[in-house]
């Protein structure tokens, strides 16, 4: 016989059949278990988000190995009834909803199985007394055995307390991580939770060791987190600015810009970090939906669009934002544990988020992270301390120079206005020019800066206890001096700012290259051969749906029969560019995203590339007439604080700060 012609079915194993069974209370308690408890982390959730919706305004959270030998909840909310402590153990008893609605949904949730679930995969042990009651009450939970009902002694609230999980589940215990990986997955869950209720104190306290069973907390550690409730708490913005400081660190607080938006019934609040505080990864984004902490795709691809061409593609935005809107236009149940959440009108929901913070970024046009220069100033104090000075030298503080003096010796430091420089090296490039005047400007592209919107120097003969004649009343200062061809220095009322000039400028004409777009429209070209492409159905019926989007962009899509469409216009902008290549990355985004922006990012890739070269390079010198114009244009520039790619354009130092480094505070 042929070995390749041999009849492997012979070989299978086929299953004999079996009878369909109704598992044992036991059995489906753990399969509840094994879904609800995920781990550590996911029953403090649980616990934490109970005592929110009773109305705490503190609560205690300890945990120990982790969360695998203890987790305990305290908080002193409204508590159980002692009547209907047995019925609160029990699968899918609540006092969130009753049945008839399971879309209007106005607190965290009902989740029917959690506290018995919670109870088959360890011991788990509920105390709690209802306001106004003379008495508490606890109850006992383990696998799926219920105890009696006891009497103890406690004020009003609730106190839940969970040991040895996954006791009954060993092989589920197996995969949990180390203790160090679940206490800080349980640090994040908190924080998160912090976040949502500004106004309430939380305390999180590992209580690892020998004094576990006592309740002793160990001092320091990765688990210690106490947050002061704000037991007269101002506006929600104000109480979540404070939070975010305990939270965030100072660093954030001080880079973040308060968001404030509506449309179509739906409210965004929160702050926006400025792209110049950005991080290497997506750790520091926070979004929430009516309260409730979510990952969700459409919510995160919003915030990323809305810095779109403000970073890098390998940094990401902090951002902590809160949508609210009616309970019954999110569907908060898609998820297992609520973690994303469905919108019904998602478009609006991005164009809500996308705009919004853009708004808010663009009202802070020529701000950037403080932790630049805070960074740089620490760095240079830590190199100051440490570097020995010779004994036979004395170091004399001197009296510090008149601000007339600082400014004449800034003067005699920069070229002179009027000044002659060198020849425009290229398209775009800047010219010296007379002081006060516009017309250095020679080449294709946008229109140059105009020296005449400089804020003009005070009079040096004004009078008066505050007069300066060398500073104006502008965010940016006055130019003082270009040092290296490369930066502009400026002063200000109290400090210094520091331009990239190249980079600086490079912004500007981008936002002229955008508004130009913008008014004029996307002009398209026709292709000499219209392409046709062949579409499954769904991203064919998916991309005609927003073919009066993509016309507007330059980009004609028509229907072709069958499964296939026409494309006969492309961006004139973006050249001679593959049309299969783009139709399909559209198609990609919109089924997995319910929108694309493939082609708006396409135009703004070739737009910040023409800006980069039509832009004043480093290298070139400039009057200070054209210095003071490019400040002032900057600071009528929205998101003038970073160039295209994301870095910064400025970076500002305080007086007091520069004091420091010399030994003057």
């Amino acid at each position: 016989m042929n070995p390749e012609c041999v009849d492997v079915s012979m070989d299978r194993n086929t299953p004999e059949p079996r009878p369909i069974r109704q598992l044992d209370e036991a059995a489906i308690q753990r399969i509840a278990a094994g879904e609800v408890v995920e781990r550590p982390a996911s029953v403090l959730k649980e616990l934490v988000e109970n005592a929110l919706d009773a109305g705490a305004t503190r609560i205690d959270i300890a945990y120990a190995d982790g969360g695998k030998t203890l987790i305990r909840v305290t908080d002193d909310g409204h508590g159980i009834p002692q009547d209907q402590l047995e019925l609160a153990v029990r699968n899918h008893a609540t006092s969130k909803i009753d049945g008839s609605d399971l879309v209007n949904i106005a607190d965290f949730g009902f989740r029917g199985e959690a506290l018995a679930a919670i109870g088959a995969a360890g011991r788990l042990s509920l105390r709690s007394r209802s306001t106004g009651s003379a008495a508490a009450a606890s109850i006992t939970v383990e696998g799926s055995r219920t105890g009696p009902l006891e009497p103890v002694a406690l004020s009003d609230g609730t106190v839940v307390e969970l040991r040895d999980l996954f006791r009954a589940l060993p092989a589920r215990r197996k995969f949990l991580r180390s203790d160090t990986a679940e206490a800080r997955e349980i640090n994040a869950t908190i924080k998160r939770l912090a976040m949502a209720a500004p106004g309430i104190g939380f305390t999180l306290r590992d209580i690892s060791g020998p004094g576990a069973s006592a309740g002793s907390a160990t001092t320091g550690g990765p688990g210690r987190l106490r947050l002061r409730a704000d037991r007269q708490p101002g506006p929600f913005a104000e109480a979540l600015r404070e939070r975010l400081r305990s939270l965030l660190g100072k660093d954030f607080v001080e880079s973040a810009i308060p968001v404030e938006a509506a449309i179509d019934g739906y409210a965004l609040s929160g702050y926006a970090a400025l792209p110049t505080y950005s991080r290497g990864a997506a750790v520091a984004q926070f979004t929430f939906v009516n309260g409730r902490s979510v990952r969700d795709p459409l919510f995160l691809g919003a915030v990323r669009a809305a810095y779109s061409d403000l970073l890098s593609r390998d940094r990401y935005p902090a951002a902590v934002l809160f949508l609210d809107c009616d309970p019954e236009r999110v569907d908060v149940n898609v998820h297992p544990t609520k973690a994303q959440v469905r919108f019904r009108e998602p478009q609006a929901v991005r164009k809500l988020v996308v705009t919004g913070v853009r708004h808010a970024l663009a009202g802070e046009s020529h701000r950037t992270s403080d932790r630049i220069a805070q960074d740089f100033i620490a760095t240079a104090g830590t190199a100051a301390q440490s570097g020995r000075r010779p004994a036979s030298h004395a170091t004399h503080h001197r009296n510090r120079p008149s601000q007339r003096a600082l400014g004449a010796g800034f003067q005699l430091q920069g070229p002179a206005a009027g000044a002659e420089t060198s020849p425009p090296g290229g398209p775009g490039a800047m010219v010296p020019a007379a002081a006060g005047t516009s017309e250095a400007w020679t080449g294709p592209g946008p229109e140059p800066i105009d020296a005449d919107r400089a804020v003009p120097m005070s009079d040096p003969d004004s009078t008066g206890p505050n007069a300066d004649p060398f500073l104006p009343d502008a965010p940016l200062g006055a130019a003082r001096a270009q040092f290296h061809d490369t930066y502009v220095m400026a002063q200000t009322r109290d400090g210094i700012v520091i331009v990239d000039q190249h980079a600086a400028h490079e912004r500007l004409v981008y936002e002229r290259f955008k508004a130009q777009l913008a008014a004029g429209g996307v002009r398209s070209q026709l292709l000499l051969l219209p392409e046709i492409i062949e579409l499954d159905s769904g991203d064919r019926e998916n991309i005609l749906a927003i073919a009066d989007d993509l016309s507007r962009l330059g980009l004609g899509v028509e229907p072709f029969g069958g499964s296939a469409v026409c494309v006969r216009e492309a961006p004139a902008i973006l050249g001679d560019i593959d049309v299969t290549s783009l139709v399909r990355d559209i198609c990609d985004e919109l089924a997995a995203t319910g929108y694309s922006n493939a082609v708006g990012e396409r135009i703004d890739r070739v737009l910040s590339r023409m800006s980069c070269h039509r832009s004043v390079r480093a290298g070139k010198s400039m009057s200070v007439a054209e210095m003071d114009a490019l400040l002032r244009e900057m600071e009528a520039t929205p998101f003038s604080g970073q160039c295209n790619h994301g870095r910064p354009t400025h970076v500002e130092l305080k007086l007091a700060d520069i004091e420091k480094l010399f030994g003057r505070r």
